[in-house]
């Protein structure tokens, strides 16, 4: 069966062999705690639908208005097979309860690298931070470069990313973009890292060739299942 978890995720499970993320625009703080509770029961009362998932979480956007999904796979061809046999019926009964959610895409990636929580570390991430960072046509091949300058520029200024727990780099799969998954003390740590953030590795990050643009939501996670 489903079951609950309040734990967050740990993205660099090297069993992870096809990480997605997705959106949901549902419209209002009471439709978002609607969608939770719809998503949890159609969960939980139907048995886990594959060993190849290793969890599915749950985000709600600090605008009121959306929800990050964020998959585990083992493979692409394994959630592929998910949406043709337990899928759909998992989405009739959420949307029957809470009708005309805007479901806006799936993204398909793969984890490239990440700045790890320090060990012995236990704080819990009261912020996560999704950032998506859209390259020009033709300058894909230049994401890897551009992810190994930021974990320099967050290296070289270890005091401006204090409030920074985690930070993990995922290539899409279509050779477009990057996305950040970030775990954060805190709003004003992230705040505040934001303000700090005036190094000259970190100049070159923001100015990088062939980046054409940067979009960032805030999330709280509040829905873990996995395997139970």
């Amino acid at each position: 069966m489903s079951r609950r978890t309040e734990q967050h995720p740990d993205l660099t499970d090297p069993r992870i062999g096809a990480p997605f993320f997705s959106t949901w625009r549902v419209g209002t703080p009471e439709r978002q705690r609607q969608t939770m509770e719809a998503i949890g029961r159609a969960w939980e009362r139907r048995p886990w639908p594959s060993g190849d998932l290793l969890g599915y979480h749950v985000y709600v956007g600090h605008d009121g208005s959306t929800l990050m999904h964020y998959w585990q796979w083992s493979s692409e061809q394994r959630y592929d097979a998910f949406v043709k046999g337990h899928r759909q019926v998992r989405i009739n009964e959420i949307d029957t309860t809470v009708p005309g959610i805007e479901r806006v895409g799936l993204g398909r990636y793969r984890r490239y690298r990440s700045l790890e929580r320090a060990a012995g570390d236990v704080r819990v991430p009261g912020l996560i931070v999704a950032v998506r960072i859209d390259f020009e046509e033709g300058a894909g091949e230049r994401r890897q470069d551009w992810v190994d300058l930021v974990l320099k520029a967050a290296g070289d200024d270890p005091e401006g990313d204090a409030g920074l727990i985690s930070a993990h780099f995922h290539l899409s799969t279509d050779g477009g973009h990057v996305l950040n998954y970030a775990e954060w003390e805190s709003d004003q740590a992230y705040d505040e890292a934001l303000a700090a953030s005036e190094t000259d590795t970190w100049q070159r990050v923001r100015t990088y060739p062939g980046v054409k643009g940067t979009s960032g939501s805030r999330y709280r996670h509040a829905l873990g299942l996995v395997p139970g």
